[in-house]
Protein backbone atom coordinates (compact mmCIF):
# COMPACT_ATOMS: atom_id res chain seq x y z
CA UNK A 1 0.00 0.00 0.00
CA UNK A 2 2.72 2.24 0.97
CA UNK A 3 4.72 1.23 -2.20
CA UNK A 4 1.69 2.34 -4.40
CA UNK A 5 1.03 5.71 -2.52
CA UNK A 6 5.06 6.37 -3.35
CA UNK A 7 4.27 5.56 -6.88
CA UNK A 8 1.56 7.67 -7.61
CA UNK A 9 3.11 10.38 -5.82
CA UNK A 10 6.01 10.25 -7.80
CA UNK A 11 3.93 10.43 -11.29
CA UNK A 12 2.33 13.46 -9.79
CA UNK A 13 3.42 16.68 -10.72
CA UNK A 14 5.56 19.35 -9.29
CA UNK A 15 2.85 21.65 -8.72
CA UNK A 16 0.67 19.18 -6.98
CA UNK A 17 3.78 17.72 -5.07
CA UNK A 18 5.01 21.23 -4.11
CA UNK A 19 1.31 22.09 -3.19
CA UNK A 20 1.20 19.46 -0.84
CA UNK A 21 4.73 19.68 0.51
CA UNK A 22 3.27 23.18 1.79
CA UNK A 23 -0.10 21.65 2.70
CA UNK A 24 2.14 19.32 4.94
CA UNK A 25 4.04 22.33 6.22
CA UNK A 26 1.22 23.94 6.89
CA UNK A 27 -0.67 21.66 8.78
CA UNK A 28 2.31 21.42 11.33
CA UNK A 29 2.19 24.71 11.68
CA UNK A 30 -1.77 24.84 12.36
CA UNK A 31 -1.31 22.14 14.77
CA UNK A 32 1.79 23.41 17.21
CA UNK A 33 -0.68 27.01 16.85
CA UNK A 34 -3.36 25.44 17.80
CA UNK A 35 -2.28 23.11 20.32
CA UNK A 36 -0.30 26.05 22.09
CA UNK A 37 -3.57 28.48 21.57
CA UNK A 38 -5.64 25.69 23.10
CA UNK A 39 -3.19 25.39 26.37
CA UNK A 40 -3.16 28.72 26.35
CA UNK A 41 -7.44 29.22 26.99
CA UNK A 42 -7.25 26.39 29.48
CA UNK A 43 -4.39 28.10 31.73
CA UNK A 44 -6.53 31.19 31.70
CA UNK A 45 -10.00 29.51 32.37
CA UNK A 46 -8.17 27.88 35.34
CA UNK A 47 -6.56 30.75 36.77
CA UNK A 48 -9.89 32.60 36.45
CA UNK A 49 -11.61 30.23 38.10
CA UNK A 50 -8.82 29.79 40.57
CA UNK A 51 -9.26 33.59 41.24
CA UNK A 52 -13.11 33.45 41.59
CA UNK A 53 -12.44 30.64 44.10
CA UNK A 54 -10.36 32.59 46.35
CA UNK A 55 -12.48 35.43 46.36
CA UNK A 56 -15.35 33.75 47.27
CA UNK A 57 -13.70 31.59 50.30
CA UNK A 58 -12.58 35.17 51.40
CA UNK A 59 -15.92 36.42 52.12
CA UNK A 60 -17.18 32.81 53.27
CA UNK A 61 -14.05 32.77 55.66
CA UNK A 62 -15.18 35.81 57.67
CA UNK A 63 -18.62 34.73 57.62
CA UNK A 64 -17.26 31.78 59.62
CA UNK A 65 -14.90 33.10 61.93
CA UNK A 66 -17.73 35.76 62.97
CA UNK A 67 -20.72 33.76 62.50
CA UNK A 68 -20.15 29.87 62.78
CA UNK A 69 -21.73 29.88 59.21
CA UNK A 70 -21.71 29.93 55.66
CA UNK A 71 -24.08 33.07 54.55
CA UNK A 72 -23.67 35.06 51.60
CA UNK A 73 -24.02 34.18 48.15
CA UNK A 74 -23.26 30.66 46.61
CA UNK A 75 -22.83 29.80 43.74
CA UNK A 76 -24.23 27.15 41.89
CA UNK A 77 -23.17 23.36 41.43
CA UNK A 78 -20.38 25.13 44.01
CA UNK A 79 -19.51 22.60 46.75
CA UNK A 80 -18.52 23.91 50.10
CA UNK A 81 -17.29 21.66 53.24
CA UNK A 82 -15.78 23.00 56.36
CA UNK A 83 -13.22 21.10 58.47
CA UNK A 84 -12.55 20.97 62.44
CA UNK A 85 -8.90 19.90 62.11
CA UNK A 86 -7.95 18.50 66.05
CA UNK A 87 -4.45 16.39 66.03
CA UNK A 88 -3.61 16.54 62.60
CA UNK A 89 -7.20 14.81 61.49
CA UNK A 90 -9.75 17.11 59.66
CA UNK A 91 -13.11 16.15 60.70
CA UNK A 92 -16.09 17.63 58.29
CA UNK A 93 -18.54 19.43 59.98
CA UNK A 94 -22.39 19.44 59.46
CA UNK A 95 -23.33 21.18 56.17
CA UNK A 96 -25.92 23.87 56.36
CA UNK A 97 -27.69 22.41 53.73
CA UNK A 98 -27.33 19.01 51.52
CA UNK A 99 -26.95 20.88 48.73
CA UNK A 100 -23.71 22.03 50.51
CA UNK A 101 -21.85 19.01 49.59
CA UNK A 102 -21.58 16.00 47.07
CA UNK A 103 -21.95 12.68 47.66
CA UNK A 104 -18.65 11.85 47.46
CA UNK A 105 -16.38 13.97 49.66
CA UNK A 106 -13.12 11.80 49.42
CA UNK A 107 -11.13 14.16 47.62
CA UNK A 108 -12.83 17.05 49.59
CA UNK A 109 -11.23 15.28 52.81
CA UNK A 110 -7.89 14.50 50.76
CA UNK A 111 -7.97 18.36 50.05
CA UNK A 112 -8.65 19.49 53.50
CA UNK A 113 -5.69 16.83 54.90
CA UNK A 114 -3.22 18.61 52.79
CA UNK A 115 -4.15 22.04 53.58
CA UNK A 116 -3.68 21.01 57.03
CA UNK A 117 -0.43 19.72 56.67
CA UNK A 118 1.07 23.22 54.95
CA UNK A 119 0.82 26.42 55.76
CA UNK A 120 -0.53 27.81 52.32
CA UNK A 121 -4.08 27.30 50.42
CA UNK A 122 -4.15 24.07 48.56
CA UNK A 123 -5.30 23.93 44.80
CA UNK A 124 -5.93 20.90 43.09
CA UNK A 125 -8.72 19.21 40.39
CA UNK A 126 -10.19 16.04 41.07
CA UNK A 127 -13.04 13.83 39.48
CA UNK A 128 -16.48 13.66 41.91
CA UNK A 129 -18.24 10.43 41.15
CA UNK A 130 -21.62 11.70 39.66
CA UNK A 131 -20.13 15.07 39.22
CA UNK A 132 -17.43 15.15 37.02
CA UNK A 133 -13.75 17.59 36.91
CA UNK A 134 -14.10 20.22 39.58
CA UNK A 135 -11.78 22.44 41.12
CA UNK A 136 -10.89 21.82 44.57
CA UNK A 137 -9.16 25.16 46.96
CA UNK A 138 -8.61 24.54 50.79
CA UNK A 139 -7.94 27.63 53.11
CA UNK A 140 -7.59 27.97 56.73
CA UNK A 141 -10.34 30.12 58.08
CA UNK A 142 -8.54 30.28 61.78
CA UNK A 143 -6.85 27.74 63.24
CA UNK A 144 -8.14 24.34 63.58
CA UNK A 145 -10.55 25.37 60.79
CA UNK A 146 -10.00 24.65 56.91
CA UNK A 147 -12.58 25.42 53.98
CA UNK A 148 -12.95 23.23 51.10
CA UNK A 149 -14.52 24.84 48.07
CA UNK A 150 -15.12 23.19 44.92
CA UNK A 151 -16.13 24.58 41.65
CA UNK A 152 -17.05 22.69 38.40
CA UNK A 153 -14.93 22.83 35.15
CA UNK A 154 -17.37 21.84 32.62
CA UNK A 155 -17.76 25.38 31.56
CA UNK A 156 -13.85 25.39 30.94
CA UNK A 157 -13.82 22.03 28.63
CA UNK A 158 -17.25 23.14 27.07
CA UNK A 159 -15.19 26.44 25.99
CA UNK A 160 -12.35 24.82 25.58
CA UNK A 161 -13.99 21.99 23.09
CA UNK A 162 -15.89 24.70 21.22
CA UNK A 163 -12.74 26.32 20.90
CA UNK A 164 -10.71 23.34 19.43
CA UNK A 165 -13.49 22.79 17.10
CA UNK A 166 -13.46 26.14 15.88
CA UNK A 167 -9.89 26.02 15.15
CA UNK A 168 -10.36 22.30 13.47
CA UNK A 169 -12.81 24.41 10.83
CA UNK A 170 -11.26 27.13 10.36
CA UNK A 171 -7.97 25.58 9.90
CA UNK A 172 -9.25 22.65 7.67
CA UNK A 173 -11.03 25.61 5.62
CA UNK A 174 -7.62 27.45 5.44
CA UNK A 175 -5.31 24.34 4.84
CA UNK A 176 -7.64 22.87 1.92
CA UNK A 177 -7.89 27.31 0.41
CA UNK A 178 -4.00 27.21 1.01
CA UNK A 179 -3.56 24.17 -1.28
CA UNK A 180 -5.59 24.73 -3.69
CA UNK A 181 -4.93 28.19 -4.07
CA UNK A 182 -0.76 27.17 -3.55
CA UNK A 183 -1.48 24.39 -6.83
CA UNK A 184 -2.98 27.61 -9.01
CA UNK A 185 -0.11 30.25 -7.89
CA UNK A 186 3.05 27.01 -8.28
CA UNK A 187 1.46 26.08 -11.76
CA UNK A 188 0.61 29.87 -12.73
CA UNK A 189 4.65 30.12 -11.15
CA UNK A 190 6.09 26.72 -13.35
CA UNK A 191 4.81 27.21 -16.13
CA UNK A 192 7.96 28.59 -17.75
CA UNK A 193 9.29 25.49 -16.74
CA UNK A 194 6.54 24.00 -18.70
CA UNK A 195 7.33 26.38 -21.68
CA UNK A 196 11.26 25.17 -21.70
CA UNK A 197 9.87 21.28 -21.59
CA UNK A 198 7.71 21.93 -24.66
CA UNK A 199 10.35 23.77 -26.81
CA UNK A 200 13.02 20.90 -25.74
CA UNK A 201 10.42 18.39 -26.74
CA UNK A 202 10.09 20.48 -30.03
CA UNK A 203 14.27 20.12 -30.40
CA UNK A 204 14.20 16.30 -29.85
CA UNK A 205 11.40 15.99 -32.91
CA UNK A 206 13.93 18.14 -34.75
CA UNK A 207 16.22 16.57 -37.62
CA UNK A 208 19.37 17.72 -36.80
CA UNK A 209 20.44 16.23 -39.75
CA UNK A 210 18.88 18.63 -42.22
CA UNK A 211 20.03 22.06 -41.03
CA UNK A 212 22.64 23.03 -38.29
CA UNK A 213 19.90 25.70 -36.94
CA UNK A 214 17.65 25.06 -34.40
CA UNK A 215 14.08 26.93 -34.78
CA UNK A 216 13.15 26.87 -31.29
CA UNK A 217 14.30 29.09 -28.41
CA UNK A 218 12.26 30.34 -25.35
CA UNK A 219 11.47 33.73 -25.24
CA UNK A 220 9.66 34.33 -22.16
CA UNK A 221 10.04 36.65 -19.67
CA UNK A 222 7.93 35.20 -16.43
CA UNK A 223 8.77 33.39 -13.66
CA UNK A 224 11.26 35.48 -11.66
CA UNK A 225 14.88 36.06 -11.36
CA UNK A 226 15.17 32.21 -10.50
CA UNK A 227 13.63 30.99 -13.85
CA UNK A 228 14.88 34.22 -15.75
CA UNK A 229 18.19 32.69 -14.66
CA UNK A 230 17.58 29.23 -16.02
CA UNK A 231 15.75 30.20 -19.31
CA UNK A 232 19.11 32.01 -19.93
CA UNK A 233 21.12 29.42 -19.40
CA UNK A 234 18.78 27.05 -21.62
CA UNK A 235 19.04 29.40 -24.44
CA UNK A 236 22.85 29.68 -24.03
CA UNK A 237 22.67 25.80 -24.06
CA UNK A 238 21.03 26.07 -27.63
CA UNK A 239 23.20 28.51 -29.05
CA UNK A 240 26.23 26.19 -28.33
CA UNK A 241 24.00 23.38 -29.59
CA UNK A 242 23.80 25.85 -32.41
CA UNK A 243 27.15 26.39 -32.80
CA UNK A 244 28.15 23.27 -32.87
CA UNK A 245 25.88 21.67 -35.30
CA UNK A 246 26.88 24.67 -37.62
CA UNK A 247 30.26 23.03 -37.00
CA UNK A 248 29.89 19.83 -37.68
CA UNK A 249 27.30 20.60 -40.62
CA UNK A 250 30.49 22.70 -42.24
CA UNK A 251 32.60 19.78 -41.30
CA UNK A 252 30.66 17.50 -43.36
CA UNK A 253 30.51 19.83 -45.88
CA UNK A 254 33.74 20.41 -46.50
CA UNK A 255 34.65 16.52 -46.08
CA UNK A 256 31.98 15.32 -48.92
CA UNK A 257 33.43 18.32 -50.95
CA UNK A 258 36.56 17.58 -50.75
CA UNK A 259 36.15 13.65 -50.87
CA UNK A 260 34.31 14.62 -54.56
CA UNK A 261 37.25 16.84 -55.05
CA UNK A 262 39.79 14.12 -54.58
CA UNK A 263 37.46 11.62 -56.50
CA UNK A 264 37.56 13.70 -59.15
CA UNK A 265 41.59 14.92 -59.01
CA UNK A 266 42.53 11.15 -58.96
CA UNK A 267 40.50 10.19 -61.90
CA UNK A 268 42.58 12.36 -64.11
CA UNK A 269 45.48 11.13 -63.88
CA UNK A 270 44.17 7.61 -63.45
CA UNK A 271 42.41 7.77 -66.61
CA UNK A 272 45.49 9.29 -68.24
CA UNK A 273 47.82 6.77 -67.24
CA UNK A 274 45.09 4.04 -67.80
CA UNK A 275 44.95 5.83 -71.98
CA UNK A 276 48.79 6.42 -72.04
CA UNK A 277 49.35 2.24 -70.56
CA UNK A 278 46.81 1.08 -73.88
CA UNK A 279 49.19 3.73 -76.13
CA UNK A 280 52.25 2.41 -74.87
CA UNK A 281 50.82 -1.18 -75.53
CA UNK A 282 49.38 -0.69 -79.01
CA UNK A 283 53.37 1.39 -79.76
CA UNK A 284 55.52 -1.95 -78.49
CA UNK A 285 53.55 -3.80 -80.68
CA UNK A 286 52.90 -1.19 -84.26
CA UNK A 287 54.55 1.78 -83.75
CA UNK A 288 58.10 1.00 -81.80
CA UNK A 289 59.35 4.67 -82.18
CA UNK A 290 56.65 6.44 -79.86
CA UNK A 291 57.30 4.26 -76.94
CA UNK A 292 59.56 6.56 -75.27
CA UNK A 293 56.93 9.51 -75.97
CA UNK A 294 54.17 7.19 -74.50
CA UNK A 295 56.22 6.18 -71.48
CA UNK A 296 57.35 9.60 -70.83
CA UNK A 297 53.71 10.53 -70.00
CA UNK A 298 52.91 7.97 -68.20
CA UNK A 299 55.77 8.44 -65.67
CA UNK A 300 54.71 12.00 -65.90
CA UNK A 301 51.34 11.36 -65.07
CA UNK A 302 52.39 8.62 -62.53
CA UNK A 303 54.45 11.37 -60.59
CA UNK A 304 51.88 13.84 -60.82
CA UNK A 305 49.47 11.43 -59.00
CA UNK A 306 51.59 10.86 -56.65
CA UNK A 307 52.16 14.91 -55.78
CA UNK A 308 48.82 14.64 -55.25
CA UNK A 309 48.51 12.32 -52.98
CA UNK A 310 51.78 12.98 -50.85
CA UNK A 311 49.89 16.48 -50.54
CA UNK A 312 46.71 14.87 -49.39
CA UNK A 313 49.19 12.39 -47.09
CA UNK A 314 50.39 15.57 -45.78
CA UNK A 315 46.91 16.89 -44.93
CA UNK A 316 45.61 14.32 -43.12
CA UNK A 317 49.00 13.84 -41.03
CA UNK A 318 48.51 17.75 -39.78
CA UNK A 319 44.47 16.94 -39.50
CA UNK A 320 45.67 14.16 -36.71
CA UNK A 321 48.77 16.19 -35.78
CA UNK A 322 47.64 15.65 -32.09
CA UNK A 323 48.45 11.62 -32.71
CA UNK A 324 51.45 12.07 -34.88
CA UNK A 325 53.69 14.98 -35.87
CA UNK A 326 54.59 15.56 -39.33
CA UNK A 327 57.07 18.47 -38.43
CA UNK A 328 60.82 17.73 -37.44
CA UNK A 329 61.82 21.40 -36.19
CA UNK A 330 65.70 22.64 -35.61
CA UNK A 331 67.79 25.27 -35.70
CA UNK A 332 66.90 27.04 -39.01
CA UNK A 333 68.38 30.45 -40.75
CA UNK A 334 64.76 31.62 -42.28
CA UNK A 335 67.26 34.33 -44.11
CA UNK A 336 69.03 30.94 -45.95
CA UNK A 337 65.68 29.56 -46.39
CA UNK A 338 64.39 32.83 -48.17
CA UNK A 339 67.30 33.23 -50.30
CA UNK A 340 67.27 29.31 -51.34
CA UNK A 341 63.34 29.72 -52.46
CA UNK A 342 64.28 32.38 -54.53
CA UNK A 343 67.23 31.29 -56.32
CA UNK A 344 65.18 28.30 -57.03
CA UNK A 345 62.26 30.17 -58.06
CA UNK A 346 63.91 31.95 -60.51
CA UNK A 347 65.55 29.13 -62.22
CA UNK A 348 62.35 27.55 -62.83
CA UNK A 349 59.97 30.54 -63.89
CA UNK A 350 62.61 32.62 -65.90
CA UNK A 351 59.49 34.79 -67.20
CA UNK A 352 59.11 36.38 -63.44
CA UNK A 353 61.36 38.61 -62.17
CA UNK A 354 61.60 38.43 -58.14
CA UNK A 355 62.98 40.69 -56.45
CA UNK A 356 64.15 39.86 -52.85
CA UNK A 357 63.55 42.82 -50.21
CA UNK A 358 66.57 43.90 -47.73
CA UNK A 359 66.44 42.24 -44.45
CA UNK A 360 68.56 41.03 -41.38
CA UNK A 361 71.94 39.37 -42.00
CA UNK A 362 70.53 36.28 -40.49
CA UNK A 363 67.43 34.99 -38.65
CA UNK A 364 67.28 31.56 -36.48
CA UNK A 365 64.13 30.05 -35.57
CA UNK A 366 63.19 26.51 -34.29
CA UNK A 367 61.49 24.93 -37.69
CA UNK A 368 60.89 22.57 -40.13
CA UNK A 369 63.24 23.85 -42.99
CA UNK A 370 61.86 21.58 -45.38
CA UNK A 371 58.03 22.51 -44.71
CA UNK A 372 58.85 26.33 -44.48
CA UNK A 373 61.01 25.71 -47.67
CA UNK A 374 57.41 23.79 -49.15
CA UNK A 375 55.66 26.68 -48.27
CA UNK A 376 57.51 29.33 -49.55
CA UNK A 377 57.83 27.43 -52.90
CA UNK A 378 54.35 26.96 -52.88
CA UNK A 379 53.83 30.80 -52.51
CA UNK A 380 56.25 31.86 -55.02
CA UNK A 381 54.50 29.14 -57.50
CA UNK A 382 51.37 30.26 -57.05
CA UNK A 383 51.99 33.99 -57.51
CA UNK A 384 53.55 33.27 -61.09
CA UNK A 385 50.93 30.32 -62.12
CA UNK A 386 48.19 32.94 -61.85
CA UNK A 387 49.60 36.06 -63.10
CA UNK A 388 50.71 36.92 -66.73
CA UNK A 389 54.44 36.30 -68.22
CA UNK A 390 56.96 39.56 -67.25
CA UNK A 391 54.62 39.99 -63.59
CA UNK A 392 57.07 41.06 -60.54
CA UNK A 393 56.92 39.24 -57.61
CA UNK A 394 58.95 40.13 -54.32
CA UNK A 395 59.52 38.37 -51.35
CA UNK A 396 61.02 39.51 -47.93
CA UNK A 397 61.66 38.99 -44.85
CA UNK A 398 61.17 41.42 -41.72
CA UNK A 399 61.57 40.88 -37.68
CA UNK A 400 59.77 42.82 -34.88
CA UNK A 401 60.43 41.72 -31.66
CA UNK A 402 60.08 37.60 -31.07
CA UNK A 403 57.95 37.69 -34.69
CA UNK A 404 59.75 36.73 -38.21
CA UNK A 405 57.40 37.88 -41.31
CA UNK A 406 57.87 36.80 -44.97
CA UNK A 407 55.69 38.53 -47.07
CA UNK A 408 55.44 37.37 -50.50
CA UNK A 409 53.87 39.72 -53.28
CA UNK A 410 53.11 39.35 -56.76
CA UNK A 411 51.71 42.84 -59.01
CA UNK A 412 49.39 40.46 -60.89
CA UNK A 413 45.70 41.47 -61.27
CA UNK A 414 44.45 40.50 -57.94
CA UNK A 415 42.24 37.62 -56.60
CA UNK A 416 38.60 39.01 -56.29
CA UNK A 417 36.78 39.33 -53.27
CA UNK A 418 34.56 36.61 -53.34
CA UNK A 419 36.99 34.25 -53.65
CA UNK A 420 39.86 35.27 -50.84
CA UNK A 421 38.19 33.70 -47.95
CA UNK A 422 38.59 30.23 -49.89
CA UNK A 423 41.69 30.57 -51.65
CA UNK A 424 42.78 28.12 -48.35
CA UNK A 425 40.38 25.72 -49.14
CA UNK A 426 41.28 22.46 -50.22
CA UNK A 427 41.14 21.79 -54.02
CA UNK A 428 39.43 25.58 -54.56
CA UNK A 429 40.82 27.51 -57.96
CA UNK A 430 39.78 31.00 -58.22
CA UNK A 431 39.82 30.56 -61.72
CA UNK A 432 37.15 27.67 -63.02
CA UNK A 433 38.41 27.82 -66.25
CA UNK A 434 41.72 26.94 -65.57
CA UNK A 435 43.37 23.42 -66.74
CA UNK A 436 45.07 21.16 -64.37
CA UNK A 437 48.43 21.32 -66.18
CA UNK A 438 48.45 24.72 -65.70
CA UNK A 439 46.23 26.00 -62.71
CA UNK A 440 47.45 22.84 -59.87
CA UNK A 441 45.54 20.60 -58.24
CA UNK A 442 44.08 23.23 -55.82
CA UNK A 443 45.71 22.19 -52.93
CA UNK A 444 48.94 24.56 -52.79
CA UNK A 445 47.44 27.28 -50.57
CA UNK A 446 45.87 24.45 -48.57
CA UNK A 447 49.23 22.82 -47.56
CA UNK A 448 50.67 26.22 -46.73
CA UNK A 449 48.21 27.14 -44.11
CA UNK A 450 47.99 23.55 -42.35
CA UNK A 451 52.12 23.75 -42.41
CA UNK A 452 52.00 26.94 -41.12
CA UNK A 453 49.19 26.95 -38.49
CA UNK A 454 51.43 23.60 -37.70
CA UNK A 455 54.06 25.72 -36.49
CA UNK A 456 52.01 27.96 -34.33
CA UNK A 457 52.17 30.96 -36.73
CA UNK A 458 49.33 32.60 -39.14
CA UNK A 459 49.39 33.38 -42.96
CA UNK A 460 47.30 36.24 -44.40
CA UNK A 461 46.08 37.63 -47.70
CA UNK A 462 45.48 40.83 -48.62
CA UNK A 463 44.86 41.54 -52.55
CA UNK A 464 43.71 44.65 -54.37
CA UNK A 465 44.13 45.27 -58.31
CA UNK A 466 47.63 45.37 -59.14
CA UNK A 467 49.38 43.92 -55.83
CA UNK A 468 48.31 40.17 -53.86
CA UNK A 469 50.58 40.35 -50.83
CA UNK A 470 50.53 36.69 -48.83
CA UNK A 471 52.05 37.53 -45.28
CA UNK A 472 53.36 34.46 -43.14
CA UNK A 473 53.88 35.13 -39.60
CA UNK A 474 56.29 32.76 -37.35
CA UNK A 475 57.05 33.12 -33.45
CA UNK A 476 61.01 33.23 -32.65
CA UNK A 477 60.53 31.86 -29.27
CA UNK A 478 60.52 28.20 -29.18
Amino acid sequence: MIGRLRRAYGRTRLGTRLALGVGALALVVFAVVGTALTTYMRDYLSAQLDTQLAQAQVAQSKSIAHYGTLSGKKYWRWYYAVYDVRDGAPRLRTPETAGDLPADVEEFTAVARARSASDTEVLRTGHLEGEGQYRLRACEVEPGVVLVSAAPMDEIDDTVGQLITIQAVAFGLALLALVVAGRSLLRRGLRPLSDMAHTARGITSHDLTDSARLPVRHDGRSGGPEVEELRTAFNTMLEHIDEALAVRAEAEQRLRRFVADASHELRTPLMSVRGYADLFQYAAANAPEERDKHLARLRAEAARMGFLLDDLLLLARLDAAEAETPLRPRETDLVELVQEAADAFRASHPGHPLTVAPGPAALPARVDAQRIRQVLDNLLTNAAMHTPPGTRVRVGLSVSGGTARIRVADAGPGIPPADRDRVFDRFYRVDKARSRDRGGSGLGLAVAGSLIRAHGGTIELSSEPGETVFTVTLSLVP
